[in-house]
């Protein structure tokens, strides 16, 4: 069943992740990597764009904020135009630690479909895009 194999791939995409880079010496999880990464594509996001941004609820992004915020990897500023609001910045350290930590996210990714050549990958990626595109999960090309 598909809804079993995206488990199982989400369950060995995120050990990968942890294993890679805790050897690399990084206490990251994976949600927090992609809210590092769509704050630096885009600084000053809010929470609420940011959830949208990696597809996580609310309350959890928020809870990610924290924690990013705690380890000095964040910082969050109340928003002069709407003050429920927090807008969302990487520091100088969260900058550092996502330019450091790209290329190894970038390289591991093969080995979360270890057992598929190039063209077999290359056609995974299409169609994984294509069905989250169809859910209005990820944004189109």
């Amino acid at each position: 069943m598909p809804g079993h194999l995206i488990r199982r791939l989400h369950q060995i995409s995120t050990h990968v992740f942890m294993t890679r880079t805790r050897e690399a010496g990084f206490d990251l999880t994976p949600v927090q990597y992609a809210a590092l990464d769509a704050i630096r594509q885009s600084p000053g996001i809010d929470q609420a764009g940011l959830a949208d941004a990696v597809a996580k609820d609310r309350a959890t992004i928020g809870a990610v904020a924290d924690r990013l915020v705690h380890k000095g990897l964040v910082s969050r500023k109340v928003n002069a135009r709407d003050k429920r609001a927090r807008k969302l910045a990487l520091t100088e350290e969260g900058e550092a630690l996502v330019a450091t930590l790209t290329p190894l996210v970038e390289a591991l990714q093969k080995e979360i479909l270890t057992g598929l050549d190039e063209a077999e990958y290359r056609m995974f990626v299409e169609l994984a895009a294509k069905a989250a595109r169809a859910t209005g999960s990820v944004a189109g090309d």
